[in-house]
């Protein structure tokens, strides 16, 4: 459309679409309500017929009027039910870090002006959420929504303004000339929201969603303690309102709590199964109706969506291409630092408390190595974005916590001696100084460990024709000697001997017909054992199941737990937690070769460290990585391939003779 007047009508257009099919989803509701109030219908015309004469006083006429009213009574009984459930439905909301106006004035000047420009009203609040993105999200249903924009509703006769939720990642990326190119589309659709009807319409498809989602959870069971609680769908690490947090992190009930003991939890236990079989039955009616209203639903969102991006167009267009190029560049650099440098520490139970800092250190690094990227290193000197933010190292701090949180998913409550249920150990913050030291360092050694007690585990190496011991004919996972545990800030420790195993090296061995020494954890041992014929399958066999046992126990401090994972089915009570919750890609599976060669690498980096003087180190694209006179080792992961996949251990014995490591000295492993 051509002319001065053709975008602002273009956009009224598309608004009056969005409109129609708020309608249109609106009718549904009208449509279902009608239904309910079909047979109190019926019922008042033939009471009104009885008293006009019209409809006779005969039995049969008693009967039809008696019939239909109770009828109309539990029609009206259903409704006012379901009704009930679908409005005080709470469907899913985005764990977030809000951010008020005292925290970053200037980030909520920087909104307000940008909604003024637009010519919308302001959003409501501002969060951060620990992801590449930034939209829109109404929490009206859970009552967060509060602000300023709340006052602009107009007291209920317009909607309320949704919360803008910003990627934190583009905060400290960005420059504040960009973030304000970014943000434009997606202040712009405040607008839309502000209108009754689409308000209306959005409530509705939400309270439905949040109905259907009631509906599909499995049963509620107390907890330990006596709390109902559901394992369905939902965010992972998502906080409870303030209101109904119990002690441990637990739901609590708001008001009076029943009484403890069999009948409290007996008390308990009934409301859960009421409530689940009022869901179980609404859930039909609810996801009829989301049927009905979804096309007409998503039709609304696509042109609010349209709408607000021509909105846009005239607000900073020129930076606009340079912010979505910026964006990409963003989820690259925080997809692998959470991934390569995050995750090792999560494992430990650790959270860096940088990570918005780090994601600039990665892409910076990535700046200098890429030449794709040249000239992105020019725009450190502009004013970044989290500059916004009154404080923001404390900011930061959040949202890499809520990052741990969200990645690994709730943790529940951990038995103990002392009493029936302790609450689980907190995330301990680590800095970036500390890094090497308290997460490379640590899995370097627990891996270290977990090969050499490995190595003790499935004894010395066998020619492949050879009939293996009659003790060690069993498969790798049902070997007659545990491995150790290694969980980090203890000694790992065996069957057989109760001290570390760094005290057991060169103790006798068990009484198996033989009479040999067991070697010390030595690098000579490694090359040795990858040099005979034979054995190296066993023993990535025994590593693979030592390092499935640590990702299903998934425990704070076990190295090798992947996130979110829970206990195997049918283990307890316990269930699978969502391996991503958060969507982000997490490592492929490795193999059992892959794996042992992983450990192999953390041997040679700890006696690199101990007798070498070499350093652990973080690369932030790479994550954990081994510092020879201050220079990054490259060439040790392929001399250590090659020794696992072909057994070629020269090339590796050249570079532990060339840095100046020392094979027969012991190795520390704790």
């Amino acid at each position: 459309m051509s002319g001065p007047g053709g975008p602002v009508l273009g956009r009224r257009t598309v608004a009056r679409s969005a409109r129609a099919h708020a309608l249109a989803v609106l009718r549904v509701r009208s449509t279902a309500l009608a239904v309910a109030l079909l047979p109190a219908a019926a019922a008042v015309i033939l009471w009104v017929g009885r008293t006009t004469g019209q409809f006779g006083p005969g039995p049969g006429w008693e009967t039809a009027r008696w019939s239909v009213t109770g009828l109309a009574v539990v029609a009206l009984a259903c409704a006012a039910v379901a009704g009930l459930v679908i409005a005080r439905g709470r469907p899913a909301v985005s764990p977030t870090v809000p951010v008020d106006e005292r925290a970053a004035p200037d980030l909520h000047a920087l909104v307000r002006d940008l909604a003024d420009r637009l010519e919308v009203p302001a959003p409501s609040a501002i969060a951060l959420t620990p992801d590449c993105d930034s939209w829109l999200e109404d929490r009206t249903h859970s009552g967060t929504a509060t602000g300023e924009g709340s006052a602009r509703g107009g007291g209920g006769q317009r909607g309320t303004a949704p919360v803008l939720v910003i990627g934190s990642p583009f905060l400290w990326w960005m420059r504040v000339a960009e973030l304000r190119a970014l943000l434009a589309p997606v202040v712009a659709g405040t607008g839309p929201s502000a209108h009754p009807d689409i308000a209306a319409a959005r409530r509705f498809v939400r309270g439905l969603d949040a109905a259907v989602a009631n509906a599909e959870r499995p049963m509620e069971r107390p907890d330990a303690f006596g709390h109902a609680s559901a394992q369905g769908p939902g965010p992972p690490g998502a906080p409870e309102p303030a209101e109904q947090s119990g002690p441990h992190g637990t739901a609590a009930p708001s008001g009076p709590r029943p009484p403890s003991g069999p009948l409290g939890r007996a008390a308990r236990g009934g409301a859960a199964v009421l409530r689940r079989v009022v869901h179980r039955l609404v859930g039909p009616v609810a996801r009829l109706m989301l049927r009905a209203a979804g096309p007409h639903a998503a039709a609304m969102e696509q042109g609010v969506a349209a709408a607000a991006a021509d909105r846009a167009q005239a607000v900073d267009h020129g930076l606009r291409a340079a912010a979505q190029e910026q964006v990409g560049l963003a989820y690259a650099g925080w997809d692998r630092l959470l991934t390569r440098v995050a995750l090792p520490a999560w494992r430990l139970g650790l959270w860096p408390t940088r990570l918005d800092a780090g994601v600039v250190c990665a892409l910076t690094e990535l700046s200098r190595r890429d030449r794709l990227a040249e000239g992105f290193t020019s725009r450190l000197g502009e004013r970044p974005a989290c500059d916004l933010l009154k404080e923001p190292g404390n900011v930061d701090g959040a949202v890499s916590l809520l990052a741990a949180r969200l990645f690994l998913g709730p943790r529940p409550p951990l038995p103990s001696a002392s009493g029936p249920h302790e609450a689980a150990p907190e995330w301990t913050p680590v800095e970036w100084s500390a890094y090497p030291e308290e997460v490379v360092d640590r899995i370097w050694r627990a891996e270290a460990a977990r090969l050499f007690a490995a190595l003790d585990t499935t004894g010395p190496a066998q020619p492949a024709a050879a009939p293996r011991p009659a003790e060690s004919a069993a498969p790798p996972l049902a070997v007659g000697r545990p491995a150790p545990a290694t969980t980090v800030g203890t000694a790992p420790r065996t069957a057989e001997g109760d001290g570390p195993l760094s005290s057991r090296y060169g103790r006798s061995a068990p009484d198996d017909g033989t009479d040999h020494e067991l070697p010390g954890p030595t690098l000579a041992r490694v090359l040795d054992r990858f040099a005979s014929p034979g054995g190296v399958d066993a023993l990535a066999a025994r590593i693979s199941a030592e390092v499935a046992r640590a990702e299903a126990a998934s425990a704070p401090g076990v190295i090798g737990a992947s996130p979110g994972a829970g206990s195997l089915p049918g283990a307890g009570d316990t269930h699978l937690a969502p391996l991503a919750p958060m969507g982000l890609p997490l490592q492929p599976p490795r193999g059992g070769k892959e794996l042992l060669a992983d450990h192999v690498t953390a041997a040679v980096c700890c006696a690199a460290v101990d007798t070498a003087g070499a350093t652990p180190g973080l690369d932030w694209l790479d994550g954990p990585a081994l510092y020879v006179d201050g220079e990054r080792s490259n060439e040790l992961g392929a001399l250590v391939l090659a020794l696992v996949e072909d057994g070629e251990a020269a090339g590796l014995r050249d570079w532990l003779a060339s840095v100046g490591v020392r094979p027969e000295k012991p190795v520390r492993l704790v």
